[in-house]
């Protein structure tokens, strides 16, 4: 039996359900693209019609596709071939576009980049840095599809036309099942209907399989048929905060809410500790961030062991015991806001230390407390200029990396500017070199090359970091040449020796750069 979803997913954007306005400005927004060229963005919770939409507008427009997913390899080299080109004005067999209007609307294609907040920074290297870029530069148009609009970063967030979908109403998903059924031959009783669409209220693709689940291949569907063959429905992270901090629910109850929700325990825990402070107060707050404490000691032991199964007790205090710490329940709406900014402030220092160690063959706890620091130190605020740019190109730094690394605004006209200098030094470097040692060979030429030029400033033993090039600013070759009468003075205290002959493997990754 054929997926209903698929079977009566719509075919022309007139048909998109339960979004009218949203389904308007998407239309306005592609008949009017000639004169904004700009990028679009559709978000809003799983099922609500987004991915449809997109495909269906194409059709309206006589639109190719081209489209990329999570279950994609989503790279940079990935996304600059196949949705790069797509979007730089050629078409899928390689023609270039014709220069008339008619022809050139013949031609166009609409590239869809779907879960576009779940790029991920290990498997999709470089993905969100290669995107933004797309986006500034596509002469075609792109529709990025995202859950969370707050999960994609402020680059992305920033270059797009917001469009929010919002949840399906149950009113305006009867309509749909009705019409299936009708299609479909099979007769129903109206409160079958009405159960489906109230226990997937928001969700239409959610109530359209559970309308085919309950069916069952049967000619009738009635309301005792909906009761067996219904479907949990996973809880968006609102519905968890109001279990744990606002409604009666129980501990207990509190806990199996965590267990429906599609988040991991840490981001459980962020969520928490950012929003607790809005709804409670006084000792029920103190006590909530006992619990907290309690799920953050639990978190440690998960990374420090890479034992998965202390997770369980990191929930039990998140859900369960901050739920237990309330005194009474609170009514009414709560404005949660969006993500918490711990959230992503630990994604973004995953994904720095994550590249660093990738480069210096170190770990992530090494790279994280010996090869960090440093950086940290000698680009703060972007200073020296040269040597942050050096940086960025070595370990393939994004705006968001670039700003938490120097502590400067990732929005700023300077750390962009950063960026895009690091990205032409990769480029020029990529030309001139050959293999996969460019960029040290780059790195280890230029040395060289200016290693005379200083030789007078080396004298200076330990205070060689104090001597610039010729120019009065600090180069590699300072920065080298100090850290190796550091290194020189000092003693392998555990024992390892990395890349530098006798330097400990935290320290190594730092060399590597310098």
């Amino acid at each position: 039996m054929a997926d209903w979803t698929e079977k009566y997913r719509p075919t022309t954007l007139s048909e998109v359900r339960g979004n009218d306005t949203a389904r308007d400005e998407f239309a306005e927004w592609a008949d009017t693209w000639d004169e904004h060229r700009e990028p679009a963005v559709l978000h809003g919770s799983p099922g609500v019609g987004k991915t449809s939409a997109a495909h269906a507008l194409a059709a309206d427009k006589g639109w190719e596709t081209v489209e990329l997913n999570a279950s994609d390899q989503r790279t940079a080299d990935v996304i600059e071939r196949f949705a790069g080109r797509a979007a730089m004005n050629t078409t899928l067999s390689g023609a270039s576009n014709a220069d008339s209007r008619g022809e050139r609307d013949r031609g166009r294609q609409l590239v869809i980049l779907d879960e576009a907040d779940n790029i991920h920074y290990q498997k999709d290297y470089g993905g969100k840095q290669a995107v933004t870029k797309l986006l500034k530069e596509a002469n075609q148009p792109v529709v990025l599809i995202a859950n969370d609009f707050y999960e994609m970063s402020r680059g992305m967030r920033s270059a797009c036309r917001e469009i929010e979908f919002r949840d399906v109403s149950a009113r305006s998903i009867v309509p749909v099942l009705r019409d299936i059924c009708r299609r479909e031959g099979v007769e129903f009783e109206a409160r079958a209907l009405e159960r489906i669409a109230e226990s997937n209220d928001g969700d239409l693709r959610s109530a359209v399989r559970d309308l085919q689940s309950s069916v069952g291949g049967r000619a009738s569907l009635s309301l005792d048929d909906v009761t067996s063959g219904g479907r949990d429905r996973t809880v968006n992270i609102f519905g968890f905060l109001d279990s744990v901090l606002k409604e009666s629910d129980s501990a207990e109850e509190a806990l199996r809410t965590a267990y429906d929700t599609d988040e991991t325990p840490d981001d459980l825990t962020s969520w928490v500790e950012d929003k607790v402070s809005m709804v409670y107060e006084g000792e029920e707050l103190a006590r909530a961030y006992d619990h907290l404490a309690n799920a953050d000691r639990w978190l440690g032991r998960v990374y420090a062991t890479q034992n998965y199964r202390y997770w369980r007790y990191a929930t039990d205090n998140v859900s369960a015991g901050v739920a237990a710490s309330r005194d009474r329940t609170r009514g009414g709406w709560t404005r949660y806001g969006g993500a918490p900014w711990r959230s992503t402030k630990n994604a973004t220092r995953d994904a720095v230390t994550s590249r660093i160690a990738e480069s210096a063959g170190v770990s992530i706890a090494t790279a994280r407390r010996e090869v960090l620091p440093f950086l940290q130190a000698m680009t703060h605020h972007c200073k020296p200029r040269d040597l942050t740019v050096a940086m960025t190109a070595w370990y393939d730094f994004d705006t968001d990396h670039v700003a938490y690394v120097t502590g400067s605004g990732e929005s700023t006209n300077k750390v962009q500017s950063i960026v895009e200098e690091a990205r032409e030094r990769r480029e020029e470097l990529l030309e001139a070199h050959a293999g996969d040692a460019f960029a040290r060979e780059g790195l280890a030429a230029h040395a060289e090359s200016t290693a005379d030029t200083n030789e007078g400033a080396d004298d200076a033993g330990e205070n060689a970091d104090t001597s610039g090039g010729t120019d009065g600013t600090t180069t590699l070759d300072d920065l080298a040449a100090s850290a190796d009468d550091e290194a020189g003075d000092e003693d392998d205290t555990d024992g390892d020796t990395g890349d530098g002959g006798g330097r400990d493997d935290g320290q190594s990754g730092l060399f590597d750069f310098t």
